[in-house]
């Protein structure tokens, strides 16, 4: 009889033991799927030294790759009545109003064209000089 409460209490003792180790290890677990995926780096944190950001290294787009990149897809085709690249009888209207209210359009949206159409990091200098280069295709 003494074997076998010794056998029962070395067995609790192990099952006890196990139990409070398994525990541990299901709140590790439950530790690890709640831990975020990433983090997030914005220019000017220390983590975000080194790498690169829009615009390269000089930190401006030249006028043409702005529009290739950004304006072309609607200002080439005429989408929702942008005027088209070189379509002096398009523009016309919009060179009445003068250039300045050209260059406030274009940073600011005006109907269904988006602030600074596609290119959201684009400066206001850069918007400037990609309509001056839109203007320069009807002068």
């Amino acid at each position: 009889m003494k074997n076998r409460i010794a056998v029962l209490l070395a067995a609790s003792l192990m099952a006890l033991v196990s139990a409070m180790a398994g525990a541990q290890t299901l709140e590790d677990e439950i530790r690890a799927r709640l831990t975020p995926a990433g983090s997030v780096c914005v220019v000017g944190d220390a983590c975000a030294s080194g790498l690169a950001t829009a615009g390269g290294a000089s930190g401006s787009r030249d006028a043409e790759t702005v529009y290739q990149t950004f304006c072309m897809a609607c200002h080439a085709t005429g989408v929702s009545e942008s005027p088209v690249l070189g379509n002096v009888e398009q523009w016309a209207p919009r060179l009445e109003k003068g250039i300045d209210v050209l260059y406030e359009n274009a940073i600011n949206g005006l109907n269904v064209m988006p602030p600074r159409g596609t290119c959201v990091d684009c400066s206001d200098d850069e918007i400037r000089a990609t309509v001056d280069y839109m203007l320069e295709s009807v002068q």
